[in-house]
Parts: structure tokens; sequence; C-alpha cells
């Protein structure tokens, strides 16, 4: 390879490289969302250039009196809004550990309710071993 194609690669890789740790290609990779708004942005704004610039009036006078223009600078407008929006939001983290202890809580609950077994150690833990004893009365039936 020249040395021409070898800097090439290698500052193709580097931007590469950038892009991939940039927070705002990271949302964009991984959002589609946001892509959306910003190709109907895009869309919309190509539109309104297009019927401004080609319908004879004069860029100036169809921005202002065009309907159809103002519409579609508008809609790139909301688009743009929303990806704007969509790139503030903080991204929602995944709480895989919260997720792990409530179901353990809910499954440790469940074999209380279900199990006479797991209820009395658990009893027997928080409170101690119950003593058995026998009651036997010392009056007796007949006021004797």
């Amino acid at each position: 390879m020249s040395k021409t194609k070898s800097h090439t690669a290698d500052r193709a890789g580097d931007l590469y490289g950038a892009a991939r740790e940039n927070p705002y290609v990271q949302r964009l990779i991984e959002d589609e969302a946001l892509r959306e708004n910003l190709k109907d942005a895009f869309v919309s704004a190509k539109k309104a250039y297009g019927r401004a610039t080609g319908n004879g009036k004069g860029p100036v006078k169809a921005v202002t009196s065009d309907k159809k223009v103002q519409k579609e600078m508008r809609q790139a407008a909301e688009a743009l809004q929303e990806a704007r929006e969509r790139l503030q939001k903080p991204r929602k983290k995944k709480h895989r550990l919260g997720k792990l202890l409530l179901l353990a809580i809910i499954g440790g609950v469940v074999a209380l309710v279900v199990s006479e077994g797991a209820r009395k150690a658990v009893l027997d833990a928080l409170f101690g071993a119950e003593e058995e004893f026998e009651y036997t009365s010392t009056s007796s039936i007949n006021g004797a």
C-alpha cells in the first residue's frame, strides 16, 4: 500500500473510533425514534427548499406567503425539536439488580404462603423456637 492510502486508512480508522465513542453518535445508533425524527426533519426541509426555490417567486416571498412551504418548515422544526429532546433525555438505565431483588422477595413471599415448614422456620428464626409444654389443670370438673 502506498503512503497516502495507508495514511487515509489510518485517518478513517481514527475517525471511526472517535465516532463510536461519541455519546451523540451512540444515541443515533441505538435510538430508532431519534433517527426517524432526523429523517423526517430532512425530508420536510428538502420539500420546503424545493418548493421555495422552484416556484419562480423567490425564496423570501415563498417563505412568507406560501402556506405549503410554511407547513413543511414547521414540520421540519418540530421533528428537529423532538430529536433535540430525545438527545437531551437521559437514557434509562437497566436495573437488573433491582429486578432480581424484587423477584427474590416475591419468591420468598410465595414460599412463605405455600409452605408451612418455611413459615415455621422463619418464625423460629425471628422469635425463637416455640417451647413445647403440656397444660394440666389444677382444678377439677366437679369443683372438688
